[in-house]
C-alpha cells in the first residue's frame, strides 16, 4: 500500500514537471521577448513621431511596459512637445503648419499591435491607443501660405518612414477626458480658452504609400469623433454662465448635435442690475435640439474658421429684461451692438448658410420706476430661417446682406409676420424691417402699455397693424399704419397709498372724448399710416428701439400725438382755473353768509 502511494506520488510530481516546463519556457521566452521589445518599441516610437512630423516633434515618457501575449504596452509620463527651432526652420521653408500642440498626460496605453508583423512585414498595425486624461496644449498662429490648402499633411509622412517601415496604422485613437487648452496668436491681446472633459476619438489612421492621396481621408484619418458632456463656463464679467449639456461631433458627416445650449444669468432679474451697477439688459437664453450640418473640420482645424450649411434650432427662449429703476449708465454706449454688429465683432470667422429656428419664445420686459411695475411683451411660437450670417469679408463683399424671415405671435395671440434685413458691411449699422401684425382682442396689450404707458386698454379689436422702418445707429424712421375699431382707453397713475395702478377719471374722460380713435379708419374707410422718427439714445438697446417705434406708432395712430396731448393739458388748465374761480366765489359767498349770520345775532342782542 506505501509502495502505491509512493508510486502514484512520483507519477503526480511526473506530470507536473511536464506540464510547468513549456510554462516555464514559454515564459521565460516572453519575459524575454517583452525586455528585447521594449527598446526596439521606445526606438520605433520616438522615431516614427520625429521623422513623420518632419522632425517637429518629440516624445518623452518615463518608462515603458509591454505584454507580448496580449500586444499592449504602456508609457508613463508622457509629454510630446515641439521644436520651436524646428517650427521656424519649416516657416522658412513654407511647410509648417498653422497648429502647434503640446500634449501631457500620466499614462499613454497601447492595445493590440501586433510585434511578429512589425518583425516580419515591417508594418507597425495597433488596434488602440488611449490618451487617460490628457491635457492639450493648442497655439493658432494663421500662416499665408497654408491658404486653401487641402486637408492633409504638406508632405506625406511615408517618405519619412519608408526606409523603416511599409505602413502603420491605429485602427482608433482615444482623447478620454482630455482638458483642451487654445491659444489664438492672430491678435495683438490674446486669452487661452479652455475645455475640460473633452473626448475625442480620431479614427483608422492609415500611413503607407497610398494613404496620401486618399481624398476620403481628413489629415490621413477616416474619421475625428467629438464628444462633450454637461459643459459649464462662467463669462469674463461673472455675471452669466455658458451650459452645454451632450455635444457630439461626427467629422465624416459634417454634423454637430447639441442636446441644449443655456446663457444662465448668475442672478435673479432685480438683482442683477443692482449687481452690475445700472440698468442693463440680462439675457436668459435656454436652446433644446441644436444641430449644425456641413461642417468644414479642415478649416476649423486650420484657421479656426467656422462654416457650415444650416444650422437648426428647436424649443427654446429668449428672455430679456431691464431695470429702469436704476440709473443708466451714461458712460456705456450701444452705438455698434445691434445682433449684426456684435457678429462682426466675433474673434473668429463665421459663416452659416441658414439657421433654421422653429418654437422659439422671445420676450422683453422692462421695470418702469414710474408706475413700479413690470411690463412684458412675448412673441411665441417664433419660426423662420436666418439666411447668411457671417463676418467674413470677402462673403460680405458679395452678399452684404442678413436676412431674417420670421414669424411669431404677440402675447400667443396675434399672428405676426416680420422680415429683417441686416446690412453687415455698413459702419453705421443700416438695418431695416417690416411686417405686419393681425387679428387680436388689444386687451392683451395692458401686460405692456399700463406698466411702461401708463395706459389701459379697456376694450378694442385689432384688425391689422402694419409697419415698416429704416434704422441705424442713430435711430429709426418708417410708417405704421394701424387698423382697428371699438377702442376705449383709460390713463392711469401711481398712487403711493395703494399696491396698484389707479385710473386718471377727468384725463381719461378728456382722452377718450377729445383725442382717442374709436376706429380707424374713420367712416371715411381711409386710413392713412402715420410716419414715425425716433431718435435713439446712446444708450438704447435693440429691442428696446424696436419696441419704441412701433409703440410710439400705435400712439400716434389712435391719436396720442404731441399736439393732442398738449391739447389735453390745456383743456385740464382751463378746467382747473374754472374749478379754482367756482371754489373762490364759493368761498366767498360762505363768508359773506356767516358775516350776515354773525350781524343778525348781534342784532337780536
Amino acid at each position: 500500500m506505501p509502495e502505491t502511494k509512493k508510486r502514484r506520488y512520483k507519477i503526480f510530481k511526473w506530470i507536473t514537471g511536464v506540464l510547468l516546463l513549456p510554462f516555464f519556457l514559454l515564459s521565460g521566452i516572453a519575459w524575454f521577448l517583452n525586455v528585447k521589445s521594449r527598446p526596439l518599441l521606445t526606438e520605433q516610437i520616438k522615431t516614427l513621431l520625429y521623422k513623420s512630423t518632419d522632425s517637429l516633434y518629440t516624445i518623452s515618457f518615463s518608462k515603458v511596459s509591454t505584454n507580448i501575449f496580449t500586444g499592449s504596452a504602456a508609457l508613463q509620463n508622457v509629454k510630446i512637445s515641439p521644436d520651436t527651432n524646428r517650427y521656424k526652420e519649416l516657416v522658412a521653408l513654407k511647410r509648417a503648419p498653422n497648429n502647434l500642440y503640446t500634449i501631457t498626460l500620466k499614462k499613454l496605453a497601447v492595445q493590440h499591435f501586433h510585434p511578429l508583423t512589425l518583425y516580419r512585414e515591417k508594418k507597425l498595425q495597433i488596434e488602440e491607443v488611449l490618451f487617460d486624461k490628457p491635457e492639450v496644449f493648442m497655439v493658432n498662429r494663421q500662416l499665408s501660405f497654408n491658404e486653401n490648402r487641402a486637408p492633409k499633411p504638406i508632405k506625406s509622412p511615408y517618405a519619412f518612414i519608408a526606409k523603416s517601415l511599409k505602413e502603420f496604422s491605429i485602427e482608433k485613437i482615444f482623447f478620454r477626458d482630455a482638458t483642451f487648452n487654445y491659444v489664438n496668436k492672430n491678435v495683438n491681446q490674446f486669452d487661452v480658452f479652455s475645455i475640460d472633459d473633452l473626448n475625442i476619438t480620431l479614427v483608422d489612421l492609415l500611413v503607407d504609400s497610398t494613404s496620401f492621396e486618399d481624398s476620403t481621408r481628413l489629415y490621413l484619418l477616416k474619421d475625428v469623433l467629438l464628444n462633450l458632456k454637461n459643459y459649464e463656463y462662467k463669462t469674463p464679467d461673472s455675471m452669466y454662465k455658458i451650459k452645454l449639456d451632450q455635444l457630439d461631433f461626427k467629422a465624416s458627416t459634417g454634423l454637430l448635435n447639441i442636446n441644449k445650449f443655456g446663457l444662465e444669468p448668475r442672478y435673479d432679474e432685480m438683482k442683477f442690475g443692482q449687481v452690475a451697477g445700472y440698468a442693463k439688459d440680462r439675457f436668459n437664453i435656454s436652446m433644446n435640439d441644436i444641430s449644425l450640418s456641413g461642417i468644414n473640420l479642415p478649416l476649423y482645424i486650420s484657421k479656426q474658421e467656422l462654416r457650415a450649411k444650416e444650422m437648426a434650432i428647436a424649443n427654446g427662449f429668449v428672455a430679456v429684461f431691464n431695470n429702469n429703476n436704476l440709473p443708466k449708465q451714461q458712460s456705456e454706449s450701444r452705438i455698434g451692438k445691434y445682433p449684426h454688429q456684435l457678429l462682426q465683432k466675433i474673434g473668429a470667422p463665421v459663416r452659416v448658410d441658414k439657421i433654421q429656428l422653429k418654437d422659439v419664445d422671445i420676450s422683453y420686459a422692462v421695470y418702469n420706476k414710474e408706475s413700479e411695475q413690470r411690463g412684458r411683451i412675448s412673441f411665441e411660437h417664433t419660426s423662420g430661417t436666418i439666411s447668411n450670417v457671417t463676418n467674413i469679408d470677402k462673403v460680405k463683399a458679395v452678399k452684404p446682406i442678413m436676412q431674417a424671415s420670421l414669424n411669431s405671435y404677440l402675447m400667443g395671440q396675434g399672428k405676426l409676420d416680420v422680415d429683417f434685413k441686416f446690412n453687415l458691411a455698413a459702419n453705421t449699422g443700416d438695418f431695416s424691417y417690416n411686417g405686419v401684425l393681425q387679428n387680436f382682442n388689444a386687451r392683451v396689450l395692458n401686460q405692456i402699455t399700463k406698466p411702461l404707458g401708463l395706459v389701459r386698454i379697456n376694450r378694442g379689436n385689432v384688425d391689422k397693424l402694419r409697419f415698416d422702418f429704416k434704422a441705424d445707429d442713430f435711430g429709426s424712421k418708417g410708417t405704421v399704419g394701424f387698423s382697428y375699431f371699438d377702442l376705449s382707453v383709460a390713463l392711469m397713475k401711481n398712487d403711493p397709498t395703494k399696491d396698484h395702478l389707479v385710473k386718471r377719471g377727468l384725463i381719461s374722460f378728456l382722452a377718450n372724448a377729445l383725442i382717442i380713435k374709436s376706429e380707424n379708419p374713420g367712416p371715411d374707410g381711409k386710413l392713412i399710416p402715420v410716419k414715425v422718427n425716433y431718435v435713439r439714445p446712446e444708450n438704447t438697446s435693440f429691442f428696446n428701439m424696436i419696441w419704441k417705434t412701433l409703440f410710439i406708432g400705435v400712439k400716434y395712430s389712435v391719436g396720442i400725438t404731441e399736439e393732442k396731448q398738449n391739447e389735453i393739458k390745456e383743456h385740464i388748465a382751463k378746467f382747473k382755473a374754472m374749478r379754482e374761480s367756482h371754489n373762490l366765489r364759493k368761498q366767498k359767498r360762505l363768508e359773506r353768509r356767516r358775516q350776515r349770520e354773525l350781524e343778525l345775532k348781534n342784532e337780536g342782542r
